[in-house]
């Protein structure tokens, strides 16, 4: 089974270019971060038109995330639970029936935090200790659970192309991999590292200052997993080539394949 991430930004503007991923890779499940739209208006037509079920969970203009399947969840929970008046659609969830078993998969969308002398980045912290609060409830199950997505972390100096660059940033500050670390410390699996440990593995190159060219990326996009899923994992992939197509999303896909079967 491939499972993959990608933080789209703007469902709308990258269409032909998720169209076109989707029949070259056929993943069997994506996870999309910043589709930027309303559930209503989220064009799933065509996506379905390729064999996919498509459960979203979305707002306007902003955020959004989605789950694009060949087979239709059994179960779909929207919205990251701990603060009932958080509107902020940042969090889908889908239980997936498999042989043997279920398979459970988020897609995530992380604050990103900046500036952080803003509420911003209060709100980006607490967000990460509402998930660990989510996840340490849903590890009880002792089922396979990937969650993947746009985390807006980068956890080590390599997964940058310049640490000094990024010193003072949301996404590298002591605290924000500090609750990264706590995720990872309630047991689960860094996908990519797991299969490759190297630096240098990026999955987002900004717009600005020739980023894309120079080869100055960051690896904020993780797909982290429970024991249970990381003993079906089998290897990973950054789908770099993504990046240099027209119209690009500043992310590219991250894909997992899984010793998984559908029922």
């Amino acid at each position: 089974m491939k499972i993959s991430t990608w933080n789209i930004n703007g469902i709308k503007a990258r269409l032909d270019n998720l169209l076109a991923w989707l029949e070259a890779e056929a993943p069997d499940i994506v996870c999309l971060q910043e589709i930027k739209s309303q559930d209503e208006a989220f064009p799933r037509a065509p996506i379905e038109a390729l064999g996919y079920h498509v459960e979203t969970h979305g707002q306007k203009g902003f955020n959004g995330v989605a789950l694009i399947s060949k087979t239709a969840p059994d179960e779909t929970n929207r919205g990251l639970p701990g603060a009932e008046d958080d509107i902020q659609a940042r969090y889908i969830e889908g239980v997936f029936s498999i042989a043997g078993g279920v398979l459970r998969v988020a897609s995530i969308y992380l604050p990103n935090g900046n500036p952080v002398d803003s509420d911003k980045y209060p709100y980006k912290l607490a967000w990460m200790e509402r998930l660990k609060g989510h996840i340490s409830q849903r590890l009880k199950l002792e089922e396979p659970l990937i969650l993947a997505g746009d985390y807006n972390v980068i956890p080590r100096p390599g997964d940058c192309h310049d640490p000094a660059v990024w010193a003072n940033d949301a996404l590298f500050l002591p605290a924000t991999r500090e609750a990264f670390n706590a995720l990872l410390a309630l047991g689960l699996y860094d996908a990519v590292t797991s299969t490759n440990d190297a630096g240098g593995q990026y999955s987002f190159w900004d717009y600005q200052a020739g980023a894309w060219q120079k080869n100055n990326g960051i690896r904020i996009d993780h797909m982290l997993l429970s024991c249970e899923a990381a003993d079906r994992l089998r290897s990973t992939v950054i789908d770099k080539k993504v990046r240099g197509w027209e119209k690009p999303s500043d992310h590219v896909p991250v894909t997992a394949v899984f010793d998984c079967d559908w029922p």
